[in-house]
């Protein structure tokens, strides 16, 4: 009984802690040197995680210590780096090992990798992430500019910041904590705004000794509060993308358009101001950004770049923008999952066609015809509605129990069947149509078909789904 598990950021640590507890041996394979998936990777100005602290953490492993409201990325790595040794998922990981290749053999997956490594596992877990292929667009160019120019998740420690000239091209998240971090310290500050974006205010606080102290000394008020958490931010944040007119929507996009009235220059609000309604695209959180925006040395540009020059930017109108360093906040490719992974099912099937023109899972861990491979955040998730590491609790929680059925049943494979995914993913594209994601912008969270690449039912839904699954939805063989 042996598994493997692609990915050490957080969900290949659950995974490896969940199979270790009931007697598997683990194999964490990770492309990289050290853990901690997205965390490791992105390391720029201001990088925080949007989901409350207190929520964003192990059921099993609280962390009474967290420094603020919104934890940094560092402190963020470092739990999960603290969590992988104290469980003993360290010792299971074969850094700087991708796996290149997975193919079904009888009743198991041949794996190998990039270091030349080959093995058999009857069970493989692929905790790859959705936000770890840096989307990094052709600019004509690019190659002349004589400063520094990198991806936000490739970010060049080694170049200085202070007192130059520093833009950055994109609006989402990322964009607005750098953005938020790198103001104050620079001469000159210009965010390339393809689109506007709606921004919640979120104040950030820091948690005082005596609030982290009742924390530890506490667990079960600490875990009221953690409950408390989960019903504010995820419950109602689901129902404000899965019912467009419920009242959690028009009370968060209340809450945006006045956040946007602290702008004060009337043109610059106006440019601000996005042409569809709050929650169409993953919703902006921060304490500060238009404050921050509006700083006199601080320039919003809108109109398109037309190319890279050995100075800086040409944008579209004619004007050109000096600057010293350029910064790609321009998102990842998020239909990759477990790809660049070659798949091979049964019957020589290829994932790369199953997944053409758009990837699919049935409830998002598993896919026809490739059985025993489970996915942990894997297609058409909840990943816009709530925190990944619960999402990815109750979906691991349902792959250990068609584990043990398989045990149970003396079976040894377990994979959906065409009828239930197909099924499945005909009522998700339908109740895809009543969600904000549908209600008029361009988004991430589009597939290639123009729908929603994400959960479109309740939160409720989810739990009860993951709870049991339904076995007439499998085969076992």
């Amino acid at each position: 009984m042996k598994a493997a598990v692609i990915g050490s950021g957080m969900a290949g640590i659950l995974a490896a802690i969940e199979l270790k507890k009931v007697g598997i041996e683990v194999v964490v394979f990770e492309k990289a040197a050290r853990l901690g998936g997205t965390w490791r990777d992105n390391s720029y100005p201001g990088l925080s995680c949007d989901v409350p602290a207190h929520s964003y953490t192990f059921s099993f492993a609280r962390n009474p210590e967290w420094s603020q409201h919104y934890a940094p990325g560092p402190e963020i790595r470092e739990y999960f780096e603290r969590v992988a040794d104290e469980f003993g998922i360290t010792t299971c990981i074969r850094f700087n090992s991708e796996v290149v290749s997975l193919v079904w053999e009888d009743t198991r997956w041949k794996l190998e990798t990039s270091d030349g490594f080959v093995d058999e596992f009857p069970y493989v877990f692929a905790a790859t992430g959705v936000l770890h292929h840096p989307n990094v667009p052709e600019f004509d160019g690019i190659e002349e500019f004589g400063g520094a120019v990198f991806h936000s998740a490739q970010w060049d420690h080694s170049v200085p910041l202070d007192g130059k000239k520093i833009a950055v091209i994109g609006t989402g998240s990322t964009a607005v904590q750098i953005t938020s971090a790198l103001v104050d310290r620079v001469s000159e500050f210009a965010l390339f705004q393809r689109s506007a974006q709606w921004v919640l205010p979120a104040p950030n606080p820091k948690f005082t000794n005596e609030e982290r102290a009742e924390f530890r000394s506490d667990p079960e008020a600490h875990e009221e509060y953690v409950r408390e958490l989960a019903i504010t931010m995820f419950q109602r944040t689901s129902s404000a993308v899965t019912e467009l007119n419920s009242i959690e929507h028009q009370k968060i996009a209340a809450l945006c358009r006045r956040n946007l009235s602290t702008v004060v220059n009337d043109d610059l609000r106006e440019r601000l101001t996005p042409d569809y309604e709050p929650m169409c695209k993953r919703l902006i959180v921060s304490p500060d950004f238009y404050e921050k925006i509006q700083r006199p040395h601080v320039q919003l540009v809108t109109s398109g770049i037309d190319r890279f020059t050995s100075t800086g930017i040409r944008t579209n109108d004619g004007t050109e923008h000096e600057f010293d360093v350029i910064v790609l906040s321009t998102g990842f490719r998020s239909d990759q999952f477990i790809r660049p992974t070659r798949v091979v099912g049964v019957d020589h099937v290829d994932l790369d066609d199953v997944w053409s023109p758009t990837p699919l899972a049935y409830l998002s861990v598993m896919v026809p015809g490739f059985p025993n491979l489970f996915m942990l955040n894997g297609p058409n998730g909840p990943i816009g509605n709530f925190s990944l590491i619960e999402i990815a609790e109750r979906q691991m929680s349902y792959c250990m129990q068609l584990i043990s059925e398989l045990g149970r049943s003396g079976a040894q494979a377990v994979a959906p069947t065409a009828e239930a995914t197909e099924a499945f993913e005909d009522e998700r594209r339908a109740a895809a149509q009543n969600t904000i994601w549908m209600s008029g912008c361009n988004s991430w969270y589009l597939d290639a078909t123009g729908v929603p690449a994400s959960w479109t039912f309740s939160y409720d839904r989810f739990v009860d789904e993951m709870n049991a699954p339904d076995l007439s939805a499998f085969v076992l063989s």
